[in-house]
């Protein structure tokens, strides 16, 4: 019996048995949801679950562990009456989430570990949790967001942006489609402008998350915990109030409100450019245009660990691609990768 368990039964020894184990067994969870050690924070404040991830040193890249907390929790507070809101934020004011722990599945795919397996389908499984969730979901989006930092953000009801933020799918550079539900909601974009983010990795800073539709709130990163306050003080919210909330304070904030779109000069471009049944289409479309943006876009860069290798681990950024080129890749290799596991297919 540790010393927390033991102090606790001490003081209170005229209480039933039953509330005794109910007092003993709150301390514990106290302790283990805000022990600042932990990879993530669970924590029940006012009328909010709130999620924080906690490991800045890693910009808050998230492992299985975390996911499988975060799964968890996720929902008891969805079925818990007492739960209205849930917030997600990161720590360390550089990052909401990087993404997901690569570096970590790609060491455990070389030597046939499943934990690359069981990760990305538990990750894939979070994330339909939190784009079904019943409860009004917030993600604080503060500094990177990125990847899996996006899945984790981007399903929910609300994501606030601040100047701090900078958003982007990255996952082409290492081998990788956009991955994360990114097949999703980027075509859901206005125009072709999801396209272009999936295949070039383009990275939208501060507002412009906001303008293109990845962020549904601005406000100054400083405003977040005062914002966090007026969000776990509500009683009793519904969805509405929540968005009242948030309404108010990206009202109020006035941090490049009238500057342009970084896309904008670019939209019509990219609106024909990305418009085409095919990559090898698009690919021929830049290069036709010939125009400066159109041959940047074609520098954006098969294979998972190739691309971790080349970018995160040796950072030679000269990954050996297999096939080499677009035209190696023929229909049967793309319908073996969408082929069906089996019993092992995802069932959300």
């Amino acid at each position: 019996m540790g010393p927390l368990v033991g102090l606790a039964v001490r003081q209170l020894p005229r209480l039933k048995p039953f509330n005794r184990l109910q007092i003993i067994l709150q301390h514990l969870n106290m302790s283990k949801h805000t022990d600042s050690t932990a990879d993530v924070l669970l924590e029940k404040r006012g009328c909010a679950g709130v999620i924080t991830l906690n490991r800045p040193k890693a910009l808050n890249a998230f492992n299985l562990s975390m996911i499988r907390q975060i799964y968890l929790q996720l929902k008891t507070w969805e079925k818990d009456p007492e739960t209205f809101l849930i917030i997600i934020k990161g720590t360390g004011g550089k990052a909401f989430c990087a993404g997901g722990d690569i570096r970590a599945i790609t060491d455990a795919g070389k030597v046939g570990d499943r934990l690359t397996q069981d990760f990305f389908r538990e990750e894939y499984i979070l994330n339909n949790a939190i784009g079904t969730c019943q409860k009004p979901y917030v993600a604080l989006i503060d500094g990177i967001t990125m990847g899996g930092g996006v899945g984790l953000s981007v399903h929910g009801h609300f994501r606030v942006a601040t100047e701090k933020t900078l958003f982007a799918m990255p996952e082409t550079a290492i081998g990788l489609f956009p991955d994360v539900g990114g097949g999703y909601f980027l075509p859901r974009l206005s125009g072709k402008i999801g396209y272009c983010l999936a295949l070039t990795g383009f990275r939208l800073k501060g507002r412009d998350s906001q303008k293109a539709g990845i962020a549904t709130h601005f406000v100054e990163s400083e405003k977040l915990p005062a914002l966090e306050e007026d969000l776990i003080a509500l009683k009793s919210p519904s969805k509405e109030n929540v968005a009242d909330v948030l309404n108010s304070y990206h009202m109020k904030c006035k941090i490049d409100q009238e500057k342009q779109f970084v896309l904008d000069e670019h939209m019509d471009k990219i609106n024909s450019l990305f418009s085409a049944n095919s990559m090898e289409e698009i690919i021929q479309n830049l290069k036709q245009d010939g125009s400066p943006f159109a041959l940047k876009q074609l520098e954006s860069g098969h294979d998972f660990y190739e691309g971790v290798r080349a970018v995160l681990i040796d950072k030679d950024q000269v990954p050996k691609w297999k096939p080499a080129t677009l035209e190696e890749v023929t229909d049967e290799f793309v319908d073996n990768c969408f082929k069906s596991l089996g019993n092992s297919d995802l069932k959300l």
